[in-house]
């Protein structure tokens, strides 16, 4: 059985196809193109380049010899009334029509159903879904910085209820704006990690926590200050990411403590970031999926359409 994931966010147009006899998936994204500068597009901008990137970056994923059996697709960003971004749109779009004349079935999810997903299948612990306990989840993305409890759900596949989230800043949105403020190319994940990795600097920043939700926009000024002051835009880097580092950290204790010591999934592109990832690893329960399936990615949507297929998992 092959299963088409279609996911368009506000950063990446990503399509992918999962095997489900094989358990293998294969896919394909494109960024979009932000102005040197810019922190971000407008809708109208980013749903103009999906239109326009989504057909290439399909082409080539199905091979001649394969039957598309279903679609999943991404159709806004969480699975919450209310929820939605035009840029979805286009995926749900495309994905309709491809079902219109191939006569198959298209199932929608959220973009972070998806990452949640898609973070499961790379450090194997889809199984997670099998168990009657329920798990701890966090995506943290320009768009989020979410503290999860999730739970196996027939209709939805798995259930997100929010334990704590950002108060202010998402974790992407303080990273992208250093990131500009340094000079760096949006999304600046990438290009702040590998200068903070140049830092020499042993930074212990305290995070600041409101009953389990974290507040951002300190750390932004802070960052600011430094570098008006003189500092290396290394350091800069290497104490923003390390303050994120330690907002998750106090995050996922306040998980743990509130709902007992839970297997814990990182997702979203932030967490991709191994300088983030390095006091969270080996502290509590915790499994992260590698940074082409924790970036945004449409391999968890095609998985998701799998099991709403009745795949096993």
């Amino acid at each position: 059985m092959i299963y088409l994931g279609i996911d368009t966010s506000n950063y990446t147009t990503s399509a992918a196809i999962y095997d489900s006899e094989l358990r293998t998936v294969r896919q394909n994204k494109k960024l979009l193109s932000v102005k040197a500068g810019e922190v971000g597009l407008r809708q109208s901008e980013a749903v103009f380049q999906h239109v326009k990137q989504l057909p290439e970056v399909i082409d080539g994923l199905v091979n001649d010899c394969e039957i598309v059996t279903a679609i999943g697709v991404s159709s806004r960003p969480r699975n919450i009334e209310g929820s939605y971004m035009p840029c979805f749109m286009v995926g749900e779009t495309v994905a309709r029509s491809i079902s219109a004349v191939g006569n198959m079935p298209v199932y929608k999810t959220s973009h972070q159903v998806g990452h949640v997903l898609a973070a499961l299948y790379s450090c194997q612990r889809l199984d997670l879904l099998k168990s009657e306990k329920p798990f701890v989840a966090f995506h943290v993305s320009g768009g989020t910085t979410d503290c999860l409890l999730i739970e196996a759900d027939k209709e939805e596949v798995i259930k997100a209820t929010e334990i704590s989230s950002s108060l202010d800043l998402k974790a992407g949105q303080l990273i992208d704006r250093v990131g500009v403020t340094l000079g760096l190319g949006f999304p600046c994940g990438k290009e702040l990690e590998k200068l903070a990795s140049e830092s020499t600097a042993k930074f212990k920043p305290k995070a600041t926590i409101k009953n389990g939700n974290c507040c951002l926009s300190g750390v932004e000024n802070q960052c600011r200050d430094m570098y008006s002051k003189g500092a290396e835009k290394c350091d800069v880097a290497l104490f923003a990411l390390k303050s994120v580092e330690a907002a998750i950290y106090e995050m996922t204790k306040y998980a743990v403590s509130k709902c007992g010591n839970l297997p814990v999934v990182y997702a979203g592109g932030v967490m991709s970031d191994n300088l983030i990832r390095g006091r969270l690893e080996g502290t509590f329960d915790s499994y992260f999926a590698e940074p082409a399936f924790s970036q945004d990615n449409a391999v968890g949507v095609a998985i998701f359409s799998a099991l709403k297929d009745g795949c096993k998992l």
